[in-house]
């Protein structure tokens, strides 16, 4: 029963991989694409990991961007320092915004969604996040190193996009606007301790599937999201307590779903709640 029971789950975990590699779209991209081009002086791979876990091993090639340093200092935790300031740290990492840039995390596409949603306010074009991060790629048995990647600077200039950027100015406004939908990606649990007044739950992880962190079909993201009242009609404001894990929704909506306004409130709920 053992051996039959071990079989089912690796034929399982053969066709998940298979899977990972069939419904990468949009901004996402596979380990098998991914490996393709890495070697190519127009594509600049980002590992958003713990300093600590890029020093064990990285993908190779991959520089690393320590998120709490994009930002700004005080009590309310995780709102972006400015455009000029950001830019200039990418520059000092090699972060070119006219390359392609493709982002990986440790596993469930926080730091990679926030890093995606930072990079897209900046005017980067082309920022794809790599379909089940650093697991996906152990899996596919691509290179790995633990030697730090040398770094050639290069000059960010940043073109801000305020379109998919919400104030608290901006959402306490629309608060009573029909045609936008708040929505917290946080956990119920969260949720349900406080958050701004008629904002939907929906918690990011429901477009993850477990292992290994790959993003749901756009089918079933659909699906969920039309369940939950998120439709592409409407205006979207995405938050949770800092807005990293609003980038993964943002990510899928706007590539993968074409949702055609969506916007990140990046003072999140600290910020709400201290108002």
């Amino acid at each position: 029963m053992s051996k039959i029971k071990l079989l089912v789950g690796l034929f399982l975990s053969i066709i998940l991989l298979f899977n990972t590699e069939s419904f990468a779209q949009g901004d996402l991209i596979s380990a098998k694409e991914t490996a393709k081009i890495m070697g190519n002086d127009n594509v600049v791979l980002v590992s958003t990991r713990k300093t600590s876990d890029y020093a064990k091993v990285h993908i190779k090639d991959a520089v690393n961007i320590d998120l709490t340093t994009l930002y700004k200092s005080g009590d309310i935790k995780g709102i972006m320092k400015s455009p000029e300031e950001i830019s200039k740290q990418l520059g000092a990492k090699g972060i070119d915004k006219d390359k392609t840039i493709i982002i990986y995390d440790n596993g469930k596409g926080v730091n990679a969604g926030r890093l995606y949603w930072i990079l897209k306010y900046l005017g980067c074009k082309d920022v794809k996040i790599l379909d089940g991060h650093m697991k996906a790629w152990r899996v596919a048995k691509k290179p790995v190193t633990k030697y730090p990647t040398k770094i050639k600077e290069v000059t960010f200039t940043p073109s801000p996009d305020g379109k998919i950027l919400a104030t608290y100015e901006y959402v306490k406004s629309n608060l009573n606007n029909p045609k936008v939908v708040i929505v917290d990606v946080q956990s119920k649990k969260e949720f349900d301790e406080g958050h701004i007044d008629g904002a939907i739950n929906f918690e990011y992880k429901n477009i993850i599937n477990e292992e290994p962190c790959t993003l749901k079909s756009p089918e079933e993201i659909t699906v969920l999201l039309k369940g939950a009242g998120i439709t592409p009609d409407k205006e979207i404001i995405l938050y949770c307590a800092t807005s990293a894990r609003a980038g993964i929704v943002f990510m899928a909506m706007t590539s993968m779903l074409d949702y055609p306004n969506v916007k990140i409130y990046d003072g999140a709920w600290n910020e709400w709640k201290t108002k």
